[in-house]
């Protein structure tokens, strides 16, 4: 088996919970995110911190041997037939959702005391809907995303790959093939977008249209096509469905919600709010959604030309979440910051992306005058793709490859 790139940022953040026999560990994300080979590091970092290997049962129920796991009574028949190792056993299932009402079959092996359970699903819209209901206060979620770009070129490095000395050049190939980890396996630029686009079908078929009832596919797919084409563009649902019917399309602000909320629930698009910073609350209406990977825009642009702006807007609002940061988009009067970050402890930070500030006052101006208005001491900062920074009012210039290559924090 070829030897696993760990992926610390989430590892450090489950460790505290590898014991934890009172609490399901629930692994969410898009599909070929990575959650299954999570798992795989976590049962490896057990193993070299002395769990015993029959202490650990792991099934990943897409595979060979077990398609016929598909009932309650089936899985816990197949965990029983494990034994009874002494000691906690460390329960993996991967692919939990293929077995229907499973919730209560997982709790009732919790309940035991002596299973530490973790279990992923192909699409949080199972798992977050059956597990809030079903299973409440005894389960934790922990949610991967695809490659960020510190991830992707670390990632490279890990296998010897080729990595470009030109770091411009390494964000355009990101930018272009995205952050699924099993692209970086092939060789050259087709084969990585063709991997890239049957991914991202897959993701469609399998978890939404196999699994939930989409009324009409046809509207589905414009309100689809809507999000992704503006992703990190201010809208609201009002101007989603307006927009449709002017297409000759016969859709309603409800039917759009809810198709919106499908692909939210499969960790598809995220939902960014925006937020009043003088009256310290948040807007109704108007928002912004970025993709969970840059690549699901490959579907419906084929345009190969990276549109920077939203692009890096994208990435950095995804390194933000991967860092556990909570974002939302600043409203100041008339101008806007793109995100007001906070952590988990509760500081804020503002940050601003660009693809350049230099050599063009009026941009520089534009990324620099909301963070000016702002008149707390938090830190503020301007992310851009420029190797020469500058330095203005206590405002940080950072270079978006150098801070996610390093692995940085707001």
């Amino acid at each position: 088996m070829m030897k696993l790139f760990k992926r610390e940022d989430y590892l450090k953040k489950i460790r505290g919970f590898y014991d934890a026999n009172d609490l399901i560990k629930v692994i969410t994300g898009v599909r070929r995110c990575g959650k299954s080979s999570l798992m795989e590091m976590i049962k490896e970092e057990l193993l070299d911190n002395g769990v015993k290997e029959e202490n650990i049962i792991f099934i990943n129920l897409d595979k060979r041997g077990y398609k016929n796991i598909v009932t309650p009574e089936a899985l816990e028949e197949l965990i029983d037939g494990y034994g009874k190792a002494k000691g906690t056993k460390y329960l993996f299932i991967d692919e939990i959702q293929n077995v229907s009402s499973f919730e209560q079959t997982i709790n009732a092996f919790r309940e035991e005391g002596d299973y530490s359970i973790f279990i992923t699903g192909s699409n949080s819209y199972l798992l977050s809907g059956e597990l809030i209901t079903k299973l409440t206060g005894r389960y934790v979620e922990f949610e991967v995303q695809t490659l960020t770009f510190g991830e992707y070129l670390a990632m490279k490095k890990f296998y010897k790959m080729e990595v470009s000395s030109n770091p411009q050049a390494e964000l355009n190939e990101y930018l272009n093939v995205g952050g699924f980890p099993r692209t970086l396996f092939f060789s050259n630029l087709e084969d990585k977008r063709k991997y890239v686009s049957e991914t991202v079908k897959e993701i469609f078929e399998k978890d939404i249209h196999r699994r939930i009832k989409v009324g009409n596919r046809y509207r589905f797919e414009l309100v689809r096509n809507y999000v992704v084409n503006n992703y990190g563009m201010t809208t609201s649902v009002a101007n989603i469905a307006s927009s449709i019917r002017k297409g000759g399309n016969a859709i309603n602000d409800y039917t759009v919600a809810k198709y919106i909320q499908i692909l939210a629930d499969a960790k598809i698009i995220y939902q960014c709010d925006r937020f009043d910073m003088k009256s310290k609350k948040y807007l109704k209406g108007e928002k912004k959604y970025y993709l969970s990977d840059i690549a699901f825009s490959f579907l419906t642009n084929p345009d190969s030309r990276i549109n920077y702006g939203p692009a890096l807007e994208n990435i950095a609002f995804l390194y933000a979440k991967m860092k556990g940061y909570s974002a939302s988009i600043g409203k100041i009067g008339k101008l806007e910051c793109d995100f007001i970050l906070k952590d988990p402890s509760l500081d804020y930070s503002y940050l601003q992306v660009s693809y350049s500030i230099l050599g063009d006052e009026k941009t520089l101006e534009r990324e620099y005058a909301p963070l000016e208005k702002v008149k707390d001491n938090y830190p503020k900062y301007v992310m851009t793709t420029d190797q020469l920074l500058i330095k203005r009012n206590g405002i940080k210039h950072i270079n978006l490859m150098d801070f996610m290559k390093e692995g940085s924090s707001f």
